[in-house]
């Protein structure tokens, strides 16, 4: 067993305890049944009366009602335990998801994760449970049945096992094989997952190119083997229910064969043999649940295994031990000597700037420069190679990461929106849903406007990634998201790439007062979206080229001039169709 499930059981064992007694004690009850049995077979031929009859008859009543009782409360406890479990081990692994660096999420499909908190974490419900349950319930009933059985005749009790260890073996034969293939059977329903996600979060990509026939062959593929490997495990599975049946039949031959020579013989008494046979009954579920039980502890263990992968990986960006709490940030941002590097590859280098607390800084340059690495170093969501990051004097690896994000306010290249009302979508991050902050830096971002057309307004709900906005406005909706928070630091990546220049001129206007109170640093790829800022650093190939004002830059007629002058020539060609 994972050793990760195991700590999850000691939490709640004083659950399986009282239901383990509960098991022991229906399991005794029961095991009274063909004594029953005995007793009234043997006083048959002594003449008794209906009445003697009737109290044997209700006393097999009143034990099965008893063993109904207890089991009922050993099944609730149990399986009660076993969806705690559960309910820990899906927070603790979304939490556990939550804390891992954001290059984890770059390199591992989403839909591998959500089978995984889902049809894996299931899985291992219900061996925590059930498995558990009948597992323990099996091999207690079968000691005291046993125990019984060996009370009325050692030498039948010998027959029978000889006969039901084979049983066992069949299941220490196919369990292995069942394991692998279960294993097999997840990855693949890993992909089938991942590649519906991809699907569903790019239809409209999927669209646009007409390669609906072409996915729906791919997912049929896919579909297709994992059939094939179900099938896998259904050719082992299959066979594990007709061998043990035929087992327990066989057991059933020789207690026949043997019992009626005993009963003959007068070894034992007609009821002697009855309550045997009885015995066998009894001991006919537990084995048949016992196939079911090692089938299911199987696949139980295979998907603990999936789960311990994702638990073992551990986030790289964490808090110091001696991280420092940041109460209040004036807002100055240093660069020292920062370098980065991704598998090898220098994608930063040598980078010193220093950017004044209400300072607001412009980053430009071709793409691929190195932009948003840059600015992803402020927040942590990565880390230099070499160099340091400082956040009022102090390296960022030295604060606290909630400290530290809680002042900053980003607004990514990918614009993702919550599949929630707009209102809440903007004051994410805030610790209350002020309204009148919503609706402030709606107008500032130039969304106010289109949300007077929204059919609940502020209450209207997005949809799934905000599905039901245009591109522009997710993006105001995510520049309103940023401000709503009141930070000390306002990153900008690359914000206004999806609205017009009018709108995108509005908006400058409205957050110049804003960006006049706080640390800004913008990256465009337009010019005319960063020329009035107090600096503008230009990057390529992963160093800083040129830095300095919008008018100082052209002057120099270095790469920023070269990027100015291409702008200009594309709006004048832009103009001239139109006009044409």
């Amino acid at each position: 067993m994972s050793p990760r499930l195991l700590s999850y059981i000691l939490r709640h064992r004083r659950s399986y305890l009282i239901g383990f007694l509960l098991g022991v004690l229906s399991s005794v009850l029961l095991m009274l049944d063909p004594v029953v049995l005995r007793l009234a077979v043997d006083s048959i031929g002594g003449r008794i009366g209906p009445r003697v009859l009737l109290g044997y008859a209700g006393l097999l009543v009143a034990i099965h009602l008893a063993v109904w009782g207890l089991r009922y409360y050993w099944r609730l406890i149990i399986l009660g335990a076993s969806r705690r479990i559960e309910y820990e081990i899906r927070n603790d692994y979304f939490a556990h998801l939550q804390r891992m660096h954001l290059a984890y999420f770059q390199h591992t499909r989403t839909g591998d994760l959500m089978t995984r908190a889902v049809s894996d974490l299931n899985t291992v419900q219900r061996s925590a449970g059930p498995g558990i349950m009948h597992f323990f319930g099996t091999i207690v009933s079968s000691i005291i049945a046993i125990g019984f059985m060996l009370s009325i005749d050692a030498r039948l009790t010998l027959f029978m096992l000889i006969t039901l260890p084979l049983v066992s073996v069949t299941f220490i034969v196919l369990g292995p094989m069942i394991h692998r293939r279960y294993e097999s059977v997840q990855d693949q329903f890993s992909t089938i997952s991942a590649k519906a996600q991809e699907n569903f979060s790019g239809i409209r990509v999927v669209k646009a190119f007409a390669q609906e026939p072409y996915e729906i062959d791919e997912f049929a593929r896919l579909n297709t083997e994992y059939i094939r490997r179900n099938l896998s495990v259904i050719k082992v599975d299959g066979a594990l229910w007709p061998l043990m049946m035929f087992f327990i039949g066989l057991s059933s031959m020789v207690l026949l064969w043997q019992g009626g020579q005993a009963v003959i013989t007068g070894r034992i008494t007609l009821g002697q043999f009855v309550q045997f046979n009885g015995y066998l009954a009894l001991l006919a579920w537990p084995m048949i649940a016992l196939g079911w039980v090692v089938n299911l502890m199987q696949r139980g263990l295979a998907s603990m295994k999936r789960l311990d992968e994702v638990f073992a990986q551990k986030p790289k960006i964490v808090d110091a031990p001696d991280a420092r709490p940041l109460a209040m940030a004036t807002g100055e941002i240093e660069f020292r000597g920062v370098s980065v590097a991704y598998n090898g590859a220098r994608v930063l280098q040598d980078i010193h700037l220093r950017i004044p607390a209400g300072a607001t800084v412009a980053i430009v340059g071709p793409t691929g420069a190195g932009k948003s690495t840059l600015v992803g170093l402020i927040p942590r969501l990565f880390d230099v190679t070499q160099g340091e990051v400082r956040i009022d004097g102090v390296d960022v690896r030295r604060w606290r990461l909630a400290d530290l994000r809680r002042h900053i306010g980003f607004v990514p290249q990918d614009t993702f929106l919550f599949s929630d009302t707009l209102r809440e979508n903007i004051a994410y991050g805030m610790e209350t849903t002020d309204g009148h902050r919503v609706e402030e830096a709606a107008e500032i971002s130039r969304l106010a406007a289109d949300v007077a057309d929204f059919p609940h307004r502020y209450d209207t709900v997005l949809g799934e990634r905000g599905v039901t906005l245009s591109g522009g406005q997710r993006q105001r909706a995510a520049i309103a998201r940023a401000v709503a928070r009141d930070p000390r630091i306002l990153i900008l990546d690359d914000a206004l790439s999806s609205v017009d220049t009018s709108t995108e001129e509005q908006i400058l206007t409205r957050l110049r007062t804003v960006l006049a109170t706080r640390t800004a640093i913008v990256i465009s790829h337009r010019i005319s979206t960063v020329r009035y800022a107090d600096q503008i650093v230009v990057l390529d190939d992963g160093r800083i080229v040129e830095r300095g004002t919008h008018d100082e830059l052209l002057a120099r007629r270095g790469l920023y001039a070269d990027l100015y002058d291409k702008q200009l020539l594309e709006e004048e060609l832009e103009e001239a169709d139109v006009d044409s």
